[in-house]
């Protein structure tokens, strides 16, 4: 007995299934980033803190540009796949670029030290910022190489079937006798249509 090997999986597919896993991977890693302390320090004899939410909303928001796109590459073919692999090329640059800018942004830690203290002006001393800022970065720069293989290989990636495809209006059949009309109406036409 001859023992058949399973045909290798198309490197379309492969592709597909890497895109999508770096797509979600970039998403949680920037979600759970944006969410977390990025910078921290003292307004007078109080703590203050501020999450990578409140110095900059661009990540977490490009972040969830990249995901839609993500669905998106099902519902579109040649063109459309292109612009979508641009999106989120681009969205991956902006989440890595804002979440650069916001590692050592200390406006916000500022800000919320004249809350805290309820005095316009208050600075904050003793800042330190964490590391989440560059956890964010790995994942823009994931939603990058999202991007770049879905410029790369999307073209030959499968795409949702016609039955999803917007139904094309047909022209109603002749209505010549009662009969007719009744079967125009069991199809769904509109019998009285010109």
């Amino acid at each position: 007995m001859t023992e058949q090997t399973p045909a290798p999986a198309k490197p379309g597919r492969r592709t597909l299934g890497v895109m999508l896993l770096l797509t979600v991977l970039s998403a949680v890693l920037v979600l759970t980033a944006v969410g977390r302390t990025w910078a921290e320090g003292r307004a007078g004899t109080l703590d203050v803190s501020v999450s990578g939410g409140k110095i900059s909303e661009l990540p977490g928001g490009l972040a969830l540009v990249g995901l839609a796109a993500a669905v998106a590459v099902f519902a579109v073919r040649g063109v459309g796949r292109l612009a979508v692999g641009a999106l989120t090329l681009l969205a991956g640059l902006g989440v890595a670029a804002a979440s650069v800018a916001g590692a050592g942004d200390s406006a916000a830690l500022d800000t919320e030290a004249a809350r805290k203290l309820a005095l316009t002006g208050s600075a904050a001393t003793e800042v330190s910022h964490t590391a989440w800022p560059w956890v964010a970065l790995v994942g823009g720069l994931l939603l990058v190489l999202a991007g770049l293989l879905t410029l790369r290989y999307g073209r030959g990636w499968p795409a949702m079937g016609s039955r999803y495809e917007a139904p094309t209006r047909k022209a109603p059949a002749r209505t010549d006798t009662p009969g007719d009309l009744w079967k125009a109406l069991d199809r769904g036409e509109d019998p009285t249509a010109v």
